[in-house]
């Protein structure tokens, strides 16, 4: 299977947005969030992918077919660039075979610098996943930390531009 992470361009903005609604569905599962009276999961943040420049919106696909998305934000914290990973989605039948690992790393690839990867204290699939996926980008050289006011598992680790893995 060929993944490949490619660009999401204004006029695919429905495309995230319909795919948002799986994603949203998927996380109503730890987060307990309810859909509006249209029968819709809102996601206030999606119009800002395409109007700010460090928001960084992407298309996963493996064999050209559409297989998630990941939305990437990138913050100045205490006078440094860091890319925090906003939300990441995989569809079911392309889960446990690679695809999320090969995404992943390959947008670790394309924004270097420091790196924030959160996840629910509930979603336990998703720390395992992410520990993973990191520890071996960075052969285990990563942190974590648990932030106890947002409850969530937060993996941090840099990626040099000169060793981006390609």
């Amino acid at each position: 299977m060929n993944t490949e992470l490619m660009p999401a361009i204004v006029e695919d903005k429905s495309v995230i947005a319909n795919l948002l609604q799986l994603y949203l569905y998927d996380f109503s599962e730890f987060a307990g969030w309810a859909i509006n009276e249209h029968g819709l999961f809102d996601y206030s943040y999606l119009d800002h992918y395409w109007i700010e420049p460090d928001r960084h919106p992407f298309f996963v696909r493996v064999d050209g077919e559409l297989a998630g998305f990941a939305l990437i934000r990138t913050v100045s914290e205490d006078g440094a660039e860091k890319n925090h990973l906003a939300e990441f989605f995989i569809l079911r039948k392309f889960r446990r075979c690679g695809v999320g690992e090969a995404a992943g790393r390959q947008l670790f690839d394309r924004l270097s610098g420091v790196w924030s990867v959160a996840q629910m204290d509930k979603n336990v699939l998703a720390q395992r996943f992410w520990r993973r996926v990191i520890s071996r980008y960075t052969s285990g050289s990563y942190t974590e930390r648990h932030d106890d006011t947002r409850g969530r598992v937060i993996q941090e680790f840099t990626v040099e531009a000169t060793n981006a893995h390609q």
